[in-house]
Order: C-alpha cells, then sequence, then structure tokens
C-alpha cells in the first residue's frame, strides 16, 4: 500500500478495525479534518467516503479522532466509533501511557546512536515564523515546555546522494512538531521538512517522517499496531541504506517491552501504595477503638465507684 502516489478519497489504508477502533495509516500531505470547502481530501472525508454507515453526526467532524498527525506526516491514526471508546482512549494518553515511534530519515549522519532530546518547546512569535514551534532559548520562543524524545539510530545512508540517518523516534512528551524540531535542534532536520528547513529542503516528494507503531493499554485487551516502514529503496530509490546499526523490528520489541517493565513497575507502586494506605487506616482504626476502650474503662471504675458510694 506504500506508495509515492498522492492522496486520494480512495487510498484509505486501515490496519484495524473492531466494534470501539479503526487504525488507518494516514497518508502523507493530507490534513486530518477540515470544515473548509477546498480540502477535499482529508482523512475525515476517507472515512465517510468508505464508511458512511459509521460516521457519528453528533461529533464536528462525524468522527473521533484519538490524536494527530502532522499534514505532513504519515502512519497509525487512530479513530474512536464511540463515546465511551473514545473516553477510554483519551485517558491512556492523558495518563502518558501511549506508547508511538515515529520513523524518520534526517540529514547528516548522527554519531550518537542512542539519546534523549531533551528541548523544551514553545511557540514561535516571530512575525512570519507564528506557524513554527521554537527551542528554549531562541529568538520570539513564548511559553517554553519540557519536552523529551528518544532517539535511536537504525541505519547509515543517501538520500539522493546525501548523508542521512535512518532513526526511530519516540516522544516521551506530546508537543506540537516536537520531533520536527527536536530533529532540527541538533542539526539534523527530517528529510523534506519545508518549514524547518526555512523553506530549501523541498526536493523530497514528501517529509519523511512516519507514524510506525501506535500501542494503547486498553481494556480488556491493548490496540498494538503497526503501520509498514515506507522508507525503504523499493518504495523510493533515492534513499540508498549503506549501513545497518539494529533492525527496526528488534528495537520496536525492546522499546515494548521497556513500557511493559515501565507500566508493571508503576503497578507495583500503586499496589504498595494502596496496601500502605490500608495499613495506615487499620491503624488508625485500632488506635481510635484502643482509645474509646480506654475511655469505656475509665467510665466504667467511675460507674462503679459512684455506685459503691451510693
Amino acid at each position: 500500500m506504500m506508495t509515492t502516489v498522492p492522496a486520494s478519497l480512495e487510498s484509505l489504508h486501515v490496519l484495524y478495525q473492531s466494534n470501539d477502533y479503526i487504525v488507518v495509516d494516514k497518508h502523507w500531505d493530507i490534513r486530518i479534518d477540515s470544515k473548509m470547502w477546498y480540502e477535499k481530501h482529508t482523512v475525515q472525508a476517507q472515512l465517510r467516503h468508505h464508511f458512511p454507515q459509521l460516521a457519528d453526526p453528533s461529533t464536528y467532524y462525524g468522527f473521533r479522532f484519538c490524536h494527530q498527525l502532522d499534514f505532513s506526516t504519515s502512519g497509525a491514526l487512530c479513530v474512536a466509533l464511540n463515546k465511551a471508546a473514545a473516553g477510554q482512549a483519551y485517558r491512556c494518553f492523558k495518563d502518558r501511557t501511549v506508547t508511538k515511534a515515529y520513523l524518520a530519515l534526517i540529514r547528516g549522519w548522527v554519531e550518537e546512536q542512542i539519546q534523549t532530546l531533551d528541548f523544551s518547546i514553545g511557540k514561535n512569535s516571530t512575525e512570519g515564523k507564528t506557524h513554527m514551534m521554537c527551542i528554549e532559548g531562541t529568538e520570539g520562543c513564548e511559553n517554553p515546555k519540557p519536552c523529551q524524545t528518544e532517539l535511536t539510530v537504525l541505519q547509515y545512508g543517501l538520500y539522493d546522494g546525501d548523508p542521512v540517518t535512518k532513526v526511530l523516534l519516540q516522544p516521551l512528551t506530546g508537543r506540537t512538531h516536537q520531533l520536527r524540531v527536536h530533529c532540527s535542534a541538533i542539526g539534523h532536520p527530517i528529510v523534506g521538512d519545508f518549514t524547518y528547513s526555512s523553506g530549501t529542503d523541498n526536493a523530497p516528494y514528501r517529509m519523511m517522517l512516519h507514524a510506525h507503531f501506535l500501542h494503547i493499554p486498553l481494556e480488556p485487551e491493548p490496540l498494538l499496531v503497526s503501520a509498514g516502514d515506507p522508507f525503504v529503496p523499493m518504495v523510493d530509490p533515492k534513499w540508498l541504506p549503506q549501513r545497518s546499526v539494529r533492525t527496526l523490528s528488534a528495537t520496536v520489541e525492546a522499546l515494548l517491552e521497556q513500557r511493559v517493565e515501565e507500566d508493571r513497575k508503576l503497578q507495583e507502586d500503586v499496589r504498595e501504595r494502596m496496601r500502605r494506605d490500608q495499613e495506615r487506616k487499620k491503624h488508625s482504626k485500632e488506635q481510635r477503638t484502643k482509645e474509646e476502650s480506654e475511655e469505656q474503662r475509665k467510665q466504667c471504675q467511675q460507674w462503679l465507684s459512684e455506685w459503691a458510694g451510693d
């Protein structure tokens, strides 16, 4: 299904479907939703075209999108099919228990193969750049907030003759344009990112950022979806890998195992806090009972004394 052909109403690729959710492989250069008459090709329009019976007239766009992907970003996008499902997914995103991983081709060869990008990101207030974000300390950066991304190198190679690195990016926070700004901040902007290259990187047919992996710990069954890898020579012959550092499958598997271990520890911490709370309540109750018993003993002695005096 991966192609360099632009999006159309027919080109909707469904990765997963249940009674509660649909996960689609969003096309590059397409908006999720829009009320503008000239926006003919959106994910919203594609869903209405393929699944008119699933549209919910009580919602603004007809479908409940659980999260966002930039116009230029492709990959796994989750849509809730009812209010309860949307609420459950929302809580997972709010509690930061969702695991997302993106594939990207970035300019240059990255030396440090595993690193955490830690740059606070804020809104750019500079004239002509208000549609952009920026890192703390740069001119015009307003209200920067903490932001972290894990970067793992997968391959080194060439794109159209220029050195590039294929990486897996895991956002630990969810700021606007986070991955694009972080990659640009370390001097390795994403291939084809017109906005964060000051309009110079316009030769590639798309921006090379793809939401590859999505894990939402829903109950009773978690949602786990992979949207494949569009950055292979078979899809785009301009990309020529030269040296592999680690495989994509092993890297994602390790990421998921790490998340499972973190969730296990978190659950243990919750259980331990509950146990301590119960012990404190029990001790408090026993203390109150002891105090009440002592008070009753004193009252009984007083009554006996008064009775004996009578």
